[in-house]
């Protein structure tokens, strides 16, 4: 029989105060990770992420809510009420952190500021997922995933792309899930802390210096010197200069085969030799635009727009094919919805299929960081997404209080 191998954060307790994606990406990690988890959501209709989606039995327990809150437990005591309060007091004094996103003001208010919490656990690791760095002029201004993809320049770069001056949101909420990624991280880094020194802390994870951060890593580009070294773009006139240029060139699309779409990265020079000759186009190389590495380098768009032609020649399996003999990379185009059936996810176990004790059988999609030595990352959480309340009787009693609730 296999001995059962410990988890990674066995033993680190975790009171959530989170809702929708920021704080429950970051608090559904460390779950995966081994955490106990314990989640307050309102009473009644609980965490605003469960109405997302068509749950097929119960209302409220949306597949959104159930992916970002499975392996916690939850409890739905009123904060406003004393026996609520007490009850979430008394679980704080057993935790080894706390993780909130709620404005500054308003945790204050609640009496759960950090000095107030450190009197009740002086060692608390403290998270704070706010929308802006306290010590700047927006502290306090509410924050959701598209105010941040405004404020930290990514609707901007869209436009740099296709000449169309409207900002667009990217469809996704990339910034709630950049800085939950960030508050992982946060955490995990003041726990060693914690362990080495006795010491717990104040952790504040902003999201708009998250996503500032993501940003500019290679979208200051030239901007980044004093002053600004920006010269003339590569990929023609516009508002593109002094941004890392390759990756807002039109011409750098997912392109249209026989019949479907494919991605191609012949990013090295001598990729793109290879995509020629073995697309049967060698004699492309003969242009003098495209004659030698400098020529080629300076027009990259150009060879894209001549790769954009010779696509439909052959199927998406055809140049998947001949792109792995030439070793140039490439990668058919999928939909969200064909994943499940990914022969790459189906092997790694990335997605699988799993049993939910009142929504049947639906498709979990576990953590893609594996460990060798502990369980946790791609071993799915064990305990599924909790009904609103569904472990209040069960912390009260750890605790050793009386029902918050008196049952009906």
């Amino acid at each position: 029989m296999t001995q059962k191998k410990p988890a990674l954060l066995e033993g680190i307790r975790v009171a959530d105060l989170t809702t929708v994606f920021f704080g429950p990406y970051c608090t559904a990690t460390l779950a995966d990770l081994g955490a106990d988890v314990i989640k307050l959501e309102p009473q009644g209709d609980g965490d605003s992420s469960r109405l997302i989606g068509n749950p097929p039995n119960t209302p409220g327990m949306g597949p959104v809510f159930m992916r970002l809150n499975r392996g916690k437990r939850n409890v739905d005591w009123d904060l406003k009420s004393p026996a609520g309060r007490d009850a979430f007091m008394a679980l704080l004094a057993k935790m080894d952190v706390f993780i909130h996103n709620i404005r500054h003001d308003a945790i204050v208010r609640l009496g759960l500021g950090f000095e107030d919490v450190c009197k009740i656990r002086p060692d608390i690791i403290y998270v704070h997922c706010t929308g802006f760095d306290q010590r700047g002029p927006y502290a306090g201004l509410q924050a959701y995933d598209d105010i941040i993809q405004a404020a930290s320049g990514l609707t901007q770069l869209l436009p740099m792309v296709d000449g169309n001056p409207q900002p667009r949101f990217l469809p996704a909420a990339i910034a709630d899930k950049v800085s939950g990624l960030h508050a992982v991280y946060g955490v995990l880094a003041a726990i060693i802390h914690k362990l080495r020194t006795g010491e717990g802390q104040y952790v504040e994870v902003p999201m708009f210096e998250s996503m500032v951060s993501f940003n500019t890593v290679e979208h200051l580009c030239d901007n980044s010197y004093v002053p600004p070294t920006v010269g003339p773009s590569t990929i023609g006139p516009g508002m593109s200069n002094g941004y890392y240029q390759r990756q807002l060139d039109p011409t750098r699309q997912p392109m249209r085969t026989k019949d479907g779409w494919i991605a191609f990265a012949p990013y090295r020079d001598d990729r793109w030799v290879r995509f020629f000759e073995a697309a049967g186009h060698g004699h492309v190389l003969k242009e003098p635009r495209f004659i030698d590495q400098p020529t080629r380098r300076a027009n990259m768009s150009q060879m894209f727009e001549v790769m954009a032609k010779i696509a439909p020649e052959r199927t998406t399996d055809e140049w998947l094919a001949l792109m792995k003999t030439a070793n140039v990379p490439a990668m058919r185009v999928n939909r969200i919805d064909e994943l499940p059936t990914n022969p790459q996810l189906q092997a790694s176990g990335l997605m699988r299929e799993t049993e939910h004790p009142t929504e049947g059988r639906y498709i979990e999609v576990g953590m893609p960081v594996r460990f060798s030595a502990t369980e946790g990352g791609d071993a799915l959480a064990p305990r599924p997404a909790p009904r609103v309340g569904q472990h209040s009787a069960e912390v009260e009693h750890e605790l050793g209080i009386a029902p918050v609730r008196k049952p009906e």
